[in-house]
């Protein structure tokens, strides 16, 4: 349906909210506590801007443009300085042009089997947002997708939290890392390896808890014009690793080889690898730490 803008209710004089709808939609469809679906969105204030991003996606986009929506129930923020940011690898990456590019990353979980719900909402909000000149318009994104939930892999089996808890838990650090399969008949079998070999060993005695893995979506076509399409809908997983400690500990022993054993395994090419740190919200801290020279 259409958003002209609020109406305003006769007997009220109050805004139109259409609220009995609400109670309908609440009794249909699916309510479960699962992870079924991920916003990922890496993005690139422009230089000179970033303190003023920082503050409008904390003090506004954050709660109006996600987690005020329906079926989006936990999200959290992260920070790449400018030292994690030269951590990251392949040069050649496909995914961040150059390198250093999306310095914040937002990840956001959804109910699964409410994307489609979700998404006309999404669609119809950043639109009413656009025009109520309530975006930023002095940001890039880099690496914006919706995902459906593919596969978790448990460093500790049954103990520690879920997936559903990831964003909610105080995790330390966050790696992301994209992986491209050879082709679209070959993700199923990169997926499998992935996940019944190459993690559970990866994760043993490592300081990441957990990884989750993703496979993105297409974005709509009414989607806001300065999002591009994703790219690798067919091929592409992403995997978020979380971290109990910070991945500058670590980077060394447990992160900068991620795309060895991919790349030996003839199903795939690690198209990127990318570690964070959480911000801290109500702050700008992190702000001044994410230029300098290459």
């Amino acid at each position: 349906m259409a958003d002209n803008g609020p109406t305003t209710d006769d007997a009220t004089h109050t805004p139109e909210t259409r609220s009995h709808l609400y109670a309908e939609l609440a009794a249909v469809g699916p309510y479960g506590a699962d992870l079924g679906h991920a916003l990922i969105t890496m993005v690139e204030p422009h230089p000179g801007r970033e303190r003023e991003y920082n503050r409008w996606y904390e003090d506004d986009h954050y709660i109006a443009g996600a987690m005020a929506m329906p079926w989006m129930y936990a999200g959290r923020r992260w920070v790449a300085t400018r030292d994690l940011q030269l951590l990251r690898y392949p040069e050649t990456s496909t995914v961040a042009q150059p390198m250093t590019a999306g310095c914040y990353i937002s990840v956001y979980w959804m109910t699964a089997g409410r994307y489609a719900d979700h998404m006309r909402w999404t669609v119809g909000i950043n639109k009413r947002l656009n025009r109520d000149h309530r975006v930023f318009q002095d940001r890039t994104h880099i690496f914006t997708a919706f995902q459906d939930h593919a596969a978790t892999v448990y460093r500790d089996g049954d103990h520690g939290p879920r997936d559903i808890h990831a964003l909610d838990h105080p995790y330390a650090g966050l790696v992301v890392q994209v992986i491209d399969a050879d082709s679209p008949g070959r993700r199923g079998e990169l997926l499998a390896w992935l996940r019944d070999d190459h993690l559970p060993k990866r994760l043993a005695g490592s300081p990441a808890a957990m990884v989750a893995v993703f496979t993105p979506t297409p974005l709509p076509l009414d989607r806001m014009t300065y999002v591009k399409q994703v790219e690798g809908v067919d091929t592409r997983l992403t995997l978020l690793w979380f971290l109990q400690h910070d991945p500058r500990d670590n980077w060394s022993d447990h992160f900068a080889d991620l795309d060895t054993a991919v790349g030996a395994s003839g199903l795939g090419d690690v198209r990127f690898v990318a570690p964070f740190i959480p911000t801290v919200p109500g702050t700008d801290r992190y702000v001044d730490e994410l230029r300098g020279s290459a």
